[in-house]
């Protein structure tokens, strides 16, 4: 249990350490950064399989359904992104997201029959819980990562302004 804690914490440093280098908040995506997302997973894999207490057997059965389920979930709400980005009528929006929505609902209705068979019932009840505390844990170090940025910049240019007024 404590190696599995000091994993994760060793996970979420390593995690925070990428938001340390960013230079824009937008690059914070995932998408335009592949190392950070290689992190994530690595952190959210660690974190999951902490709070739901897999055994090493079931975390080995368990993670590649997970993955794939996760995949055709991401692909799902990537539709309705781009169809956003592409400025598509507000009528259109709606009801492709309900689409997309019951379109996850029955994917998800298919992995949990797939997943009941490698981990229990309780666990996967818990698995919503976890992956919603894990998505919040990296929110916030996002959002902290951004006000320390920000500090910074406020710092520099306070300092600049400084060193403007002195020079005149």
């Amino acid at each position: 249990m404590k190696k599995m804690k000091n994993l994760l914490m060793l996970a979420l440093v390593a995690l925070s350490a990428s938001f340390a280098y960013a230079q824009e908040p937008e690059e914070i995506e995932a998408e335009t950064r592949p190392e950070v997302a290689a992190r994530i997973d690595a952190a959210r894999a660690a974190y999951i399989t902490e709070r739901l207490g897999l055994t090493p057997e079931q975390a080995e059965r368990f993670w590649p359904i997970y993955r794939e389920f996760a995949t055709k979930r991401q692909e799902l709400r990537q539709r309705y992104r781009e169809a956003r980005r592409q400025g598509t009528d507000e009528k259109e929006l709606v009801n492709l997201g309900l689409e997309i929505r019951q379109k996850e609902l029955d994917l998800e209705k298919d992995y949990s029959g797939r997943m009941m068979q490698v981990i229990p019932a309780e666990k996967l009840v818990r698995l919503r819980n976890a992956e919603q505390e894990f998505t919040r844990i990296i929110l916030r170090q996002v959002q902290q990562r951004r006000q320390q940025m920000d500090r910074r910049q406020e710092f520099r240019e306070r300092h600049q302004e400084r060193l403007r007024q002195r020079n005149n």
